[in-house]
């Protein structure tokens, strides 16, 4: 039978009490449950405090939803401008912010349909929606609504094993004592949780915040102590010949130096003088901040780290370093909110905007429609004409050599506005008409 041996999958130095588990104060390290997501009115209170927090929860609701989307393969460009409209009247973008923002500082939160004559009890059926019913969103946070934890979605599809009903409480904005069916929300979680930790969270995700209490605090405390020293920062000590029997004795000698101690301080000033006994000693002390700046940017770092949002976007502070822009941060920045917006606004975006459709054109969305998320990163009228004009003769070009047909070069076109800000009102009908072969190079050249 051979020796057991037992290995371990971290450094440790025993004789120099190095590593987890050799004997030193590393040892009592350790995490524990926080729990910070079931606290809602700590959560409020810090929200309505802390403008960090307020930062950390805002600016990625605002990022998400701040250009909206870009609908194509409409029947008319007119469709487009006409539902783009209803969104705004019925402050869709708005709404969705909303629920984005208490979703991370909550866990979670829905946006529930409006429409007109329907009861929200039961499964949305787009079949059944006419002219005008559709009434906008209403936005109810994870405390406004008990989920039906007994009663899952048993169909398969993204919604498999979430609540089917969300009960609404009697103390909601609207739709009190009202039971809503799944199909009629656009749910959105804070930070999504494991299985046996979203059970413990009645199906719903954690506080964005609960991961940066810690550094939170650490931040707070560090900015708040660096203030306090402003106040330090000029010491003046006044040495006095026997002051500790004066203090013992007391009576009219300790009286006599108080007033002569408020007589200093009554005539000193920038052109005052300072009167004292030829025994006494009257010093000035200055104190030196060096170093602090460097330790906030740090505190300010992590932060920045624990939201996923860059400094130059979560406190508007530029990247310190050579030639440091903080462009390839918010480039990598506005990657993560496309792909946040892909993962979790699309699905149901796709149903809703159904439901506008057929509210206010009276017609389902056509086949060939997409939409696609804005893109974040501007660019100045400058560049977008430079870059139009390149795409312009490079279309031309490919086309007028026969590379590509007319059909397709109108749809390249069309591809381009997202970039550019022309040529979105090529219809498909203008495209449908144009021809579909590339010309010959040696005919267009005869």
């Amino acid at each position: 039978m051979g020796l057991l041996k037992f290995t371990a999958d971290s450094f440790q130095n025993f004789a120099a009490r190095v590593g987890l588990g050799a004997g030193s104060q590393h040892d009592q390290s350790g995490y524990s449950p926080n729990l910070l997501s079931r606290n809602r009115l700590k959560l409020e209170s810090m929200y309505r405090s802390s403008w960090v927090v307020g930062q950390v929860v805002d600016v990625v609701a605002d990022d998400m939803t701040r250009e909206g989307i870009n609908m194509r393969g409409l029947d008319s460009p007119e469709d487009a401008e006409e539902l783009n409209q209803e969104l705004d009247r019925l402050q869709i973008w708005d709404k969705l912010n909303e629920t984005i923002k208490w979703s991370r500082l909550y866990g979670g939160a829905l946006a529930v349909m409006l429409i007109d004559g329907q009861n929200v009890s039961t499964p949305l059926n787009t079949k059944t929606i006419r002219k005008d019913q559709f009434k906008g969103i209403l936005v109810l946070d994870r405390w406004m609504v008990i989920p039906t934890l007994e009663d899952l979605v048993t169909e398969y599809g993204p919604n498999y094993g979430m609540p089917k009903f969300y009960n609404v409480i009697t103390d909601s904005v609207g739709l009190c004592n009202e039971r809503v069916h799944y199909s009629r929300v656009i749910r959105l979680d804070g930070v999504k949780l494991p299985y046996w930790q979203s059970i413990t969270e009645n199906l719903w995700g954690q506080s964005v915040i609960e991961r940066l209490e810690d550094r939170l605090t650490i931040f707070d405390s560090a900015t708040l102590g660096a203030g306090q020293l402003v106040y330090k920062a000029h010491l003046r000590t006044y040495k006095v010949d026997k002051l500790r029997e004066i203090i013992a004795k007391g009576g009219m000698v300790y009286e006599a130096l108080l007033k002569q101690i408020n007589q200093i301080r009554q005539f000193q000033s920038n052109e005052g003088l300072t009167l004292m006994d030829s025994s006494d000693t009257f010093e000035t002390h200055q104190y030196s901040f060096s170093g602090l700046d460097n330790l906030l940017m740090q505190f300010g770092q992590q932060i920045a780290g624990a939201t996923g949002i860059p400094l130059v976007r979560l406190f508007g502070q530029s990247p310190a370093g050579f030639s440091a822009t903080g462009e390839s941060d918010l480039s990598n920045y506005y990657d993560n909110i496309n792909q946040q917006q892909e993962g979790r606004m699309r699905t149901p975006l796709q149903t809703m905007l159904e439901v506008v459709s057929l509210s206010t054109l009276g017609k389902s969305l056509p086949d060939t429609f997409k939409f696609d998320f804005a893109s974040l990163w501007q660019i100045d009228e400058k560049v977008k004409a430079e870059v139009a004009n390149t795409v312009t003769q490079a279309i031309t070009s490919a086309e007028e050599s026969g590379l590509i047909s007319r059909k397709t070069a109108l749809k390249e076109l069309r591809q381009s506005s997202e970039v550019t800000g022309i040529y979105s009102h090529i219809t498909d009908e203008e495209i449908d008409q144009a021809d579909d072969d590339p010309p010959s190079p040696l005919s267009e050249s005869d």
